[in-house]
């Protein structure tokens, strides 16, 4: 005798591993372009993302680059082809649109690699990448720092998990497209962030597989990077604090005098 499901059930969603079958099959004439569009992309946003952390922190021209990434990221998806948002199936195998699992596994994931921060501070070479990077957000307007750097988060799931992805067709998509994403993150030179996109890819790809949409690694990564953008940078930034010898009061803004 089946046991009818509980209220646990309609609540928890199956594990990631679970495959929701509801992806639309597409056309040849649609796969083509696609792929043509994709590859495009990809060589242009690469290119931008590596150009954009090579200008000043705070810069007029950071945040041109940075919000021509984002454009360029989100067109190049759109313009591929259709894209879907996809389903989480609970356990009681009913689907519901993916919100509160992605945005509670975005903040699980800030939380983890808050632990690693504390440990790559004492590794110099990711401390210094680490300390890079972190500069455009300590340097920076923070309204703008902010809107730029999700814009690129959704930017890049509607290119890397939703037009990439869905061009791979069964080419191992999962571990194609996190490798395509490192790669293009590696134009950056920077150490932290081409481990991060690995890291993070892997886990964006997983959900965009079990999902069949880009709405649950839309959601984890956005929430993922305003954490990271609001509690990391104090880390480090305490830490230079303290080498320098002075207070917190001490830190220096653009134009300041």
């Amino acid at each position: 005798m089946t046991r009818p499901p509980s209220r646990l059930d309609r609540l928890l969603p199956r594990p990631l591993s679970h495959v929701v079958r509801d992806e639309v099959p597409e056309t040849a004439a649609v796969r083509s372009r696609r792929r043509r569009v994709v590859a495009a992309t990809a060589v242009t946003g690469a290119g931008l993302l590596g150009a954009s952390l090579s200008t000043a922190p705070g810069s007029r021209e950071f945040y041109l680059s940075t919000a021509a990434v984002a454009g360029v990221w989100t067109a190049g998806g759109l313009a591929s082809g259709p894209l879907h948002l996809g389903w989480i199936e609970n356990r009681d195998a009913t689907l519901r649109r993916p919100v509160l699992t992605p945005v509670a596994t975005g903040a699980g994931a800030f939380g983890l690699f808050y632990a690693a921060a504390l440990v790559a501070r004492r590794i110099p070479v990711l401390d210094d990448a680490l300390r890079r990077v972190l500069r455009f957000a300590d340097e920076g307007e923070g309204p703008i720092v902010l809107a730029t750097t999700l814009a690129n988060g959704f930017g890049e799931e509607v290119f890397f998990r939703g037009a990439l992805y869905a061009a791979l067709g069964d080419r191992r998509p999962v571990v194609a497209s996190t490798a395509v994403y490192a790669l293009a993150t590696s134009t950056t030179r920077n150490p932290a962030l081409v481990l991060a996109a690995g890291a993070m890819g892997t886990l964006f790809a997983l959900q965009r597989r079990a999902t069949g949409g880009l709405q649950a690694p839309l959601l984890t990564h956005t929430t993922w990077s305003a954490l990271m953008l609001r509690f990391l940078p104090p880390l480090f930034r305490d830490q230079r604090t303290a080498a320098r010898g002075g207070g917190p009061g001490r830190r220096r803004r653009r134009g300041a005098r």
